[in-house]
């Protein structure tokens, strides 16, 4: 009987179906949030959603392929290698474009928009760690661990410094968390776990108190004004603090139930970064925050579910992937919350799926595919036990 099972029978709904939803949602969201700025500048009121549209067909064709790929074949070392020169590439040749924000990283697509090299090299990370520590579970068992991956981060830490200069230090701290997380989950000891940890704590008080104090003027000065608005938004209410401030009528205007779908006050000029930074704001302002617990709930438990398939898995390659994304996801989430609430400094980092954004729609949905493919992995080994 197991022998008869297709792969599409192995389709992990609990997996797909939430990730239908909220990309639904953030289509909704992203045609809600930037009605205004296109008005503004004389364009289709519809054209960033049209185009966010556009790369979510691509995302469900890429999920598609990703799916029914061996998944032998997506563990070859040499495809994993061939994507990080590629994305190495693309981030050097970020430079030679005009900056968005003030940085670098957007290469521009004509007809498209742009794509954000950073948002992708974060899977890949992910992926290239999976495939070489799996392929050297001996040496990470013996204590191996720096020797069998010395190369690998010097790679990595090449591409960080990337994004440091263009900078990009949100996505930069991003993925050195991601390489923690596969280098810790890859089978090492359990000492050097809990001994990181207590160092990545430590570490980044010590990160906060620098940047606070003393190093504040060595730091540049975007960074330093974020802090400042962090500490006391409304201290600088009318320069450093204002988005945060707008961020928070935002989300107070909202009340329980909101104020109705594209009936928001401060998306209409108050907020400049309403349709990415700021996107889950307008949620709770427009939807109000029941709808946005509920957002959140089914965004979680996609996440859990994540998690949950590389607890279980007995396959080194698929449990480091599945915890990698299901960290990569949760890190996100808590990054742009934290720093739309106040909790942390603003990085720009958007919301998984909600926020506007072709680059970061097709990089979590690149996730998912990988995630489909490991769960029919996992589940077919089940069912041939049985």
């Amino acid at each position: 009987m197991p022998g008869k099972l297709k792969k599409h029978h192995l389709l992990d709904l609990g997996i797909l179906i939430p990730y239908l939803i909220l990309s639904v949602i953030g289509l909704m969201m992203v045609y809600s949030t930037t009605t205004y700025v296109q008005l503004v500048i004389g364009e289709n009121t519809a054209k960033s959603a049209i185009s966010q549209l556009a790369f979510w067909i691509v995302s469900l064709i890429v999920i598609t392929i990703i799916y029914k790929m061996k998944l032998n074949f997506i563990k070859q070392k040499s495809l994993v290698i061939t994507a990080m020169v590629i994305i190495t590439v693309l981030l050097i040749l970020a430079f030679f474009f005009n900056k968005v924000n003030g940085s670098w990283g957007w290469i521009p697509i004509p007809g498209v928009g742009t794509i954000q090299p950073a948002e992708f090299l974060k899977i890949i990370v992910v992926w290239f760690l999976a495939v070489i520590l799996s392929n050297n579970q001996n040496n990470v068992h013996e204590g191996q661990l720096f020797h069998t991956i010395k190369g690998s981060l010097a790679a990595i830490v090449f591409q960080i410094i990337l994004l440091g200069i263009y900078p990009d230090y949100g996505n930069a701290a991003i993925i050195v968390l991601l390489v923690m997380v596969v280098l810790l989950t890859s089978g090492v000891n359990f000492r050097l776990t809990i001994l990181t940890g207590a160092l990545s704590v430590v570490g980044s008080v010590v990160v906060v108190w620098f940047v606070n104090g003393i190093g504040k003027a060595l730091v540049p000065g975007h960074v330093a004004d974020r802090f400042a608005a962090f500490r006391n938004p409304f201290e600088y209410e009318y320069d450093l603090g204002h988005q945060l401030i707008q961020g928070y009528y935002a989300m107070f205007n909202g009340g329980l139930f909101g104020r109705g779908l594209g009936n928001s006050i401060q998306k209409n000029g108050f907020l400049k970064f309403a349709h990415t930074d700021f996107a889950f704001a307008i949620v709770v302002e427009e939807l109000g925050l029941i709808a946005a617990i509920a957002i959140l709930g089914l965004l979680f438990y996609l996440i859990a579910r994540i998690l949950l398939i590389g607890i279980r898995a007995n396959d080194p390659f698929n449990s480091m992937m599945c915890l990698g994304i299901g960290v990569l996801f949760l890190v996100s989430v808590f990054v742009n919350l934290g720093g739309i609430t106040g909790i942390i400094p603003l990085t720009g980092i958007t919301f998984p799926f909600i926020s506007q954004g072709g680059s970061s729609l097709l990089m979590f949905s690149i996730c998912i595919g990988f995630v489909l493919n490991i769960s029919a992995d996992e589940r077919r080994k089940q069912y041939q036990l049985i």
